[in-house]
C-alpha cells in the first residue's frame, strides 16, 4: 500500500506539473509580459521586492519548461518587453517637452529600446533552459550567474544601459545594499535573482523542494542582512554641522521647468535665480563649496567673463562653485566641438578645473549615426551633437577632498565613476532630472547613484535641476535631501571616504569568482531528460 501511495503519488505530481507546463506559445509568452511588468514593481520608488520575485520566479518557471529553447528565448524577451515598457515609460516625458517636434519618436524610441533590452533577459532565459535540471538549485544558480552576464553585457553593448540593475530593488533597504562594497551591484544582481527565482521551485510539489526554498531564501536573505546590519553598526559616522573639522557644503536646487531650460532667452534668469537662492541663504562664509545642478550655467563660461564675475558672488570666501556649464572650442570665431561640462570657479571668477561628460545620451546629447539620421534632431538645444570626455577624472580643488565628477547619466555606470589611479574622496554628481517631470525616472536615477558611493566607499553629493538632490554617506544612507519640483538649499557636512572597497580593487574580477561557482554545477552531472 505504501508503494502504490508513492507511485500515486508522483503520478499526481507528474500531472500537476504537466498542468503547469501546459502553458505555452502566446499564453506562456502573455504571461511572461504580465510577470516582466510586475516584476518592475520591485524598483524605486515602489521597491515591492515581492513584486520582483513574483516576476523572476515566473520567468524562471516559464523558461524551464518551455518545450523548446526558442521558446524559451522568445518566453525571455516576453518579459523583458513587458518590464522595460514599464520602467522606462519615463522616457517619453522628455519628448514631450517640446511635443510639436518630438512627440512622433515617442513609440519608436520607446518601443525600440524595450524590444532591445529585451534580448537581455532572452539570453537568461535561453542559458536557464539549456542546463542541465533547470528547476533544481544548481539550474537556478546558473541562471543567476546567465542573468548577471546579460546585465554586464547590457551595461557596455552600444555604449550600454545598465538601468534598474536587479540589485537596485534593494534601494529601500541600507542593509541589504551594503554587500555591493565587495562583488559590487552586479554580484548582489547575482545573490538576488538566485533567491528570488527559488520559489519557482514550488511547482515540483516536493516537501523537500519546498523546504529547500524556505531555508535557501532565509540564509541568502538572512545571510546578506545580517552582514549589511552588522557593516551599518560598526559605520563611520558623519561629522556634525558644528565640528571644527567638517567640511561644509551646498547644493542648491533651483527648480527650473525643463520648458524654460531649453529657452535661450530664460537663461539670464536660471542664473538669477541660482545666485538668489546661493546668497541669500545664512552661512556662505562657512562653506567650502556650493554645487549647482548640470548645465545650471548654460554659457560657454570661458567666453563670459562679467558672468564669472556675477558667479564670483556664490562662491565662498577660499572656496569654488562647481556647476555644470558647457564647454566650447572654437577656430576663425566659429564653434567647432562642444561638451556637456562642468565647472569648478573661485571667488575671483577664475576657471580652476573642468570635467567634460563621457558617457553621453543617445538622442538627448547625440543622434547617433547622424550622416544617416538627417531628419532627427537631439533633444537638447543647438545642433551640433556633444563630444564624449576622456572618462572619469579625479578634480583637486582648494579646501576640499579630491573629487570626481559624475554628470547625470554617468552616475548609472558601475565601476565608471571614479579614477582608479588617483582616488577621490567624494562622488559630486550633478543631474538635470527636469527632463522626466515626476515620474519614477528621478527616483530610480537617485537610488542609482546612492549604489556607486556603497561600492566605491566615497560619498555622494547630488545637485539635481528639480530633485532628488542629496548627500549620501559612504554606507548609501542619505543625510539630507530635497523633495521634488521645489526650490531647496542642502548645507550638510561632507560625510567620511572609507579606504578602498574590495569592488573598487579588482572591479570586474570581484564578481568573477561568484559566476565561476554558480556555474560549475554545470560541468558535471547529466542533463535532464524530457519527455514529449
Amino acid at each position: 500500500m505504501v508503494a502504490e501511495r508513492e507511485i500515486l503519488g508522483t503520478q499526481s505530481s507528474s500531472a500537476s506539473r504537466r498542468r503547469l507546463g501546459a502553458i505555452a506559445g502566446w499564453k506562456a509568452m502573455g504571461l511572461a509580459a504580465v510577470l516582466g511588468a510586475i516584476a518592475g514593481l520591485g524598483f524605486a520608488p515602489f521597491n515591492l521586492v515581492p513584486a520582483f520575485a513574483l516576476g523572476i520566479s515566473g520567468l524562471a518557471w516559464l523558461a524551464a519548461e518551455a518545450p523548446r529553447r526558442r521558446s524559451a528565448f522568445a518566453i525571455g524577451w516576453c518579459w523583458g518587453l513587458g518590464h522595460f515598457a514599464v520602467n522606462s515609460y519615463w522616457i517619453a516625458e522628455s519628448f514631450l517637452i517640446d511635443a510639436a517636434r518630438f512627440a512622433w519618436m515617442i513609440p519608436f524610441v520607446l518601443g525600440g529600446l524595450s524590444a532591445y533590452l529585451a534580448l537581455y533577459p532572452a539570453l537568461a532565459a535561453l542559458a536557464l533552459r539549456c542546463m542541465r535540471r533547470p528547476l533544481s538549485f544548481a539550474g537556478l544558480a546558473g541562471f543567476a550567474a546567465a542573468w548577471t552576464i546579460a546585465e554586464w553585457l547590457r551595461g557596455w553593448v552600444l555604449t550600454g544601459y545598465p538601468w534598474d540593475l536587479a540589485a537596485y530593488i534593494w534601494s529601500g533597504n541600507e542593509a541589504m545594499m551594503q554587500s555591493v562594497a565587495l562583488w559590487g551591484s552586479w554580484g548582489l544582481s547575482l545573490v538576488t535573482v538566485f533567491a528570488l527565482s527559488l520559489p519557482a521551485l514550488f511547482v515540483l510539489f516536493d516537501l523537500r523542494a519546498a523546504r529547500g526554498v524556505v531555508i535557501g531564501l532565509a540564509i541568502v536573505i538572512g545571510g546578506l542582512y545580517a552582514g549589511g546590519a552588522w557593516r551599518l553598526a560598526n559605520a563611520l559616522s558623519t561629522p556634525a554641522p558644528d565640528d571644527a573639522n567638517a567640511t561644509l557644503i551646498r547644493i542648491v536646487q533651483p527648480d527650473i521647468a525643463q520648458s524654460l531650460k531649453i529657452s535661450s532667452d530664460d537663461r539670464p534668469h536660471q542664473v538669477e535665480t541660482l545666485l538668489r537662492l546661493t546668497i541669500t541663504t545664512p552661512g556662505l562664509q562657512k562653506l567650502k563649496a556650493v554645487i549647482w545642478p548640470e548645465s545650471a550655467a548654460d554659457y560657454l563660461l570661458e567666453q563670459e567673463p562679467v558672468l564669472r564675475s556675477a558667479l564670483a558672488q556664490a562662491v565662498p570666501p577660499g572656496g569654488v562653485l562647481i556647476t555644470g556649464a558647457p564647454r566650447g572650442e572654437f577656430s576663425d570665431g566659429n564653434l567647432t566641438e562642444i561638451w556637456n561640462s562642468l565647472a569648478a570657479i573661485n571667488d575671483q571668477g577664475q576657471i580652476l578645473a573642468r570635467a567634460d561628460k563621457f558617457h553621453l545620451v543617445p538622442l538627448g546629447e547625440y543622434v547617433p549615426l547622424r550622416n544617416i539620421f538627417t531628419f532627427i534632431n537631439k533633444l537638447t538645444p543647438g545642433s551640433m551633437n556633444f563630444s564624449p570626455g576622456p572618462g572619469p577624472r579625479t578634480l583637486h580643488l582648494p579646501g576640499l577632498p579630491a573629487l570626481s565628477p559624475i554628470i547625470c547619466y554617468e552616475a548609472i555606470f558601475p565601476g565608471a565613476v571614479a579614477d582608479d589611479a588617483d582616488r577621490p574622496g567624494m562622488l559630486v554628481n550633478v543631474t538635470n532630472d527636469g527632463w522626466f517631470g515626476t515620474s519614477t525616472g528621478p527616483f530610480q536615477h537617485f537610488a542609482t547613484a546612492r549604489f556607486r558611493a556603497v561600492e566605491e566607499g566615497i560619498p555622494l553629493l547630488r545637485a539635481a535641476n528639480t530633485g532628488v538632490s542629496a548627500v549620501v554617506d559612504a554606507y548609501g544612507r542619505v543625510d539630507a535631501r530635497s523633495n521634488m519640483m521645489v526650490e531647496a538649499v542642502i548645507d550638510a557636512p561632507l560625510p567620511p571616504s572609507l579606504p578602498e572597497t574590495p569592488f573598487a580593487r579588482f572591479r570586474l574580477l570581484s564578481v568573477v569568482p561568484l559566476i565561476a561557482i554558480a556555474l560549475l554545477p554545470q560541468l558535471f552531472g547529466t542533463r535532464k531528460r524530457r519527455v514529449g
